[in-house]
């Protein structure tokens, strides 16, 4: 079925505390308005996002990552409310589904079961054990009255229903029934809810769906967003162990929502993978974090680093090992080790210790490490320097200079041994 969908993000979300507009702020690597449009582009080719509080900076945020949004700024002076939100607006389909970008947990099958329920009207309910604090939803073969808490009989407390907020409407009693709207409350403000109470009045059969409270859990605050994050990345981390990854002790483990996995992966405890990093055939040991990366055949950690823009290919990668900008193919870095914005060789081992001083002060420089490189512990290469095939560099040297093929670079200051030194120096006899 053809539908359009609108998704109300104009609120400025004051329970979050923040500078950010509420619907920018990410639940597993990804913005929560941008959630909920993920599930609304399986259903919709008409989307319209309706903004108002950092309209522009909300704006550039989603056409960064969408085409084909259309977007309708609120005015929140002259129209507030759920009801003011949808005025103006012309949905291209004769059904219209009303869904809010403060719900990033919502799923495509729940949006389409309000859209198949039966009459002009659906709307979602949450069936809750404890429902204080809510407003009640009379249902008696459809919804009967929406009624708010402080207006409640006392068998109307005992209801368990409440409104979750989001609607399927046919566009027809949408234009015949938001132009009805007014703000004639406590709150001054144009309410959707009111289109219920109409229709019923009029004799409009409105069907109401139960739906499940993890989905429509709305996020108004820091603590509803991390309980958010806790049930996206039980989602995430279902769907990769079910496709085969093996994870030791998944809850201490965090998976970003746009990473992805091939072949046969293992994740021990306190991994974290960030961003659109691809793992495949690998394994990554405890407490290691690799952003926007990709591996590929190789062993990393425990404890390590992989920042931004790394390739790893058939290689290993140790505890305390920091990679940055580099691509490091069949080689091992077994620990204690800075290899940034670098290119390393196939066959190359980097001993413990050494680091790429890839930065000057003022620009960063690549270091080029060839093919059978062996490079001895605390060794400093100093960028820009290229390291040729079938070298050795000593351990404790710093490099500052190009090294030739089938060279050995040595830069040490000559040992001295000075006898008896340290009984004059605490004069002490011997």
């Amino acid at each position: 079925m053809s539908v359009s969908i609108i998704i109300l993000a104009a609120g400025e979300g004051t329970r979050m505390k923040s500078a950010t507009p509420k619907v920018l702020h990410q639940i597993s690597g990804k913005e929560m308005l941008f959630h909920t449009i993920d599930a609304a582009k399986e259903i919709s080719d008409d989307i319209v996002v309706v903004l108002s509080y950092e309209y522009e900076r909300v704006k550039k945020a989603v056409e960064s990552e969408y085409d084909g949004i259309r977007f309708h700024r609120q005015n929140r002076q002259k129209y507030p409310g759920t009801g003011g939100a949808v005025m103006g607006i012309e949905p291209k389909y004769d059904k219209v589904v009303i869904l809010n970008g403060d719900m990033p947990l919502v799923l495509p099958g729940s949006i389409q079961r309000l859209i198949e329920a039966e009459g002009e009207i659906a709307m979602s309910i949450l069936k809750l054990n404890n429902p204080s604090g809510y407003g009640r939803v009379v249902v008696d073969n459809g919804v009967k009255a929406i009624i708010e808490e402080k207006d409640c009989t006392k068998e109307q407390l005992d209801i368990s229903e409440v409104n979750a907020g989001v609607y399927a409407v046919s566009k027809e009693l949408l234009y015949k029934y938001i132009p009805r709207l007014n703000n004639n409350n406590a709150q001054r403000e144009y309410y959707l809810t009111d289109i219920i109470e109409m229709a019923v009045k009029d004799g409009v059969m409105v069907s109401g769906v139960v739906v499940p409270q993890e989905e429509f859990m709305g996020v108004n605050s820091k603590s509803d967003l991390a309980k958010a994050e806790e049930i996206m990345q039980q989602r995430i981390k279902n769907r990769w162990m079910l496709e085969g990854v093996i994870m030791h002790l998944p809850d201490t483990i965090y998976i970003d929502c746009k990473a992805s996995f091939e072949g046969e992966c293992e994740l021990y405890s306190g991994v974290v993978i960030t961003g659109d990093t691809k793992i495949s055939t690998s394994t990554i040991y405890s407490h290691s974090v690799i952003e926007y990366s990709s591996i590929s055949q190789s062993n990393i950690g425990p404890m390590a680093h992989i920042r931004p823009n790394s390739i790893v290919t058939n290689s290993k990668i140790g505890n305390f090992t920091e990679l940055k900008n580099s691509t490091v193919i069949d080689t091992s870095a077994g620990h204690l080790s800075y290899l940034g914005d670098c290119e390393v060789g196939s066959g190359t081992n980097i001993g413990a210790g050494t680091i790429t001083c890839n930065y000057d002060g003022k620009a960063k420089h690549r270091t080029k490490i060839g093919k059978n490189v062996f490079i001895g512990s605390d060794t400093q290469l100093v960028a820009p320097v290229e390291i040729a095939d079938d070298t050795i560099i000593g351990a404790g040297s710093t490099i500052t200079k190009d090294v030739p093929k089938g060279a050995l670079a040595l830069s040490r200051v000559p040992m001295r041994i000075i006898k008896g030194y340290f009984y004059k120096f605490f004069q002490k006899s011997k």
